[in-house]
């Protein structure tokens, strides 16, 4: 949620990054019901002043002995306007800030501006392309002759876009999720937690998924419960409507979930085999940080997702996001992408976001500062992916292959499956 404020002195600059995103708002009309539940709630003031006027007036009277029923009728009178104001109040603050929710969090002043992803900057590129000399076999040949990777069957069980891995394949998937969360815990600092992969509508208007992307939800009307499309839900709810004392800032948690997305819209885009499924596995970094230091930690968030992708001596390029490809919440964003080779092109595997106080105002977490006047303010909060598994399998299955037809297996996985160093059919 953006700050009321920044509307009411710039209708026209909120107005006009929103443009930006692609995601068009009618500030006047949000302007409209601010006024409006102003004046209500300075006319429900008024009226409580005249009431407590009132009151001490007919406890004068009756001290003295008069006749006080005048002054009472005119005291329920009273009392009923501050009711029906009261609710006009509550109602233009729903109507407003239900528009409110509708506002997507303005660009970084570092953010380039852009139509969208053709308008993304390359900040940085690591790693060499392999070199092969017999022609590179596609993650879909490559998992299904070695029998890792089952597409059929996992249709058969529940519909395309659910991928059965098996073997040596559901093997690499649980070296992946431990070696991500070994090095981010032990070498980055970060605190596991293990979320519920279910979560309440709050939750998800908290981190602004809700209302935009409820199309994209896996929603369970009995139990009125989302299956969460990144562990960053859970994970920042986690201080939801609290006041997180100072000294613990920053806070850095990794977590591992399956992920649930419809993908409804993404016909045709990247959907071939692994590249765009609806249930994946991904490690989730989530940072709350005090305001002056969210940049700097926007940075070493990223840098920690990188080490992932050169610990697997994957080759891979850093994008800057430019705010037309923004998404709704983030004020910020760098997307890194894996090479694989067999596709001829970058995948991407994780996004690296900076949302400012927007998430914070929508989920209410707030610290108190050192000195000043005490009063609580809303933290930063940063989330990347540290990283997703399916499309590192991609990279991994089309960059390690051989000549013959197996993978070899990166040297950072293979303690984490039983020293094994290539993958074979059978």
């Amino acid at each position: 949620m953006i700050d009321i404020q920044r509307l009411r002195d710039d209708p026209e600059g909120v107005a006009e990054a929103a443009e930006r995103k692609r995601s068009p708002v009618d500030a006047r009309a949000v302007l409209g019901f601010d006024t409006s539940w102003r004046e209500a709630l300075g006319e429900a003031q008024r009226l409580e002043s005249v009431r407590n006027s009132n009151s001490a007036e007919i406890a004068r009277i009756k001290k003295e002995g008069g006749d006080a029923s005048g002054i009472m009728q005119e005291m329920k009178r009273v009392s009923d306007a501050i009711k029906g104001q009261k609710e006009r109040c509550d109602e233009l603050l729903r109507q407003r800030d239900e528009l409110m929710a509708h506002i997507p969090n303005a660009a970084h002043s570092s953010v380039p501006r852009g139509n969208g992803a053709q308008d993304n900057v390359t900040v940085s590129e690591w790693g060499e392309a392999p070199a092969f000399d017999f022609k590179p076999k596609d993650h879909i040949e490559l998992g299904t002759a070695l029998g890792i990777i089952d597409f059929p069957r996992g249709a058969k069980i529940t519909g395309a876009g659910f991928p059965v891995l098996k073997g040596a394949g559901a093997l690499l998937e649980r070296a992946l999720i431990s070696f991500f969360l070994d090095t981010h815990t032990r070498k980055h600092g970060y605190t596991e937690v293990f979320p519920p992969f279910l979560v309440n509508r709050e939750s998800l208007f908290g981190v602004g998924q809700l209302p935009k992307f409820e199309e994209q939800m896996y929603y369970i009307d009995e139990d009125a419960l989302y299956c969460i499309p990144t562990a960053e839900v859970p994970i920042t709810n986690l201080h939801r409507d609290e006041v997180i004392p100072v000294a613990e800032l920053p806070i850095k948690y990794c977590a591992y979930s399956a992920c649930f997305r419809r993908e409804a819209g993404s016909y045709g885009k990247d959907t071939k085999g692994y590249l765009r499924v609806h249930q994946f596995n991904k490690v989730e970094l989530v940072k709350f940080v005090e305001p002056e230091n969210s940049y700097v930690e926007h940075e070493t968030l990223r840098a920690d997702a990188e080490a992932i992708l050169q610990a697997l001596n994957l080759k891979y390029r850093v994008l800057l996001l430019c705010d037309g490809d923004l998404s709704f919440s983030a004020a910020k964003c760098y997307d890194l992408e894996a090479w694989a080779c067999a596709e001829g092109k970058y995948l991407e595997v994780s996004s690296c976001s900076n949302f400012e106080d927007f998430q914070a105002r929508r989920a209410n977490i707030r610290y108190r500062p050192k000195g000043g006047d005490g009063k609580p303010r809303f933290v930063h909060t940063l989330n990347g992916s540290g990283l997703a598994t399916a499309r590192i399998i991609v990279a991994i299955l089309e960059n390690y292959q051989t000549a013959k037809g197996t993978v070899v297996v990166p040297e950072a996985l293979r303690p984490y499956m039983g020293g094994m160093e290539e993958i074979t059919a059978g």
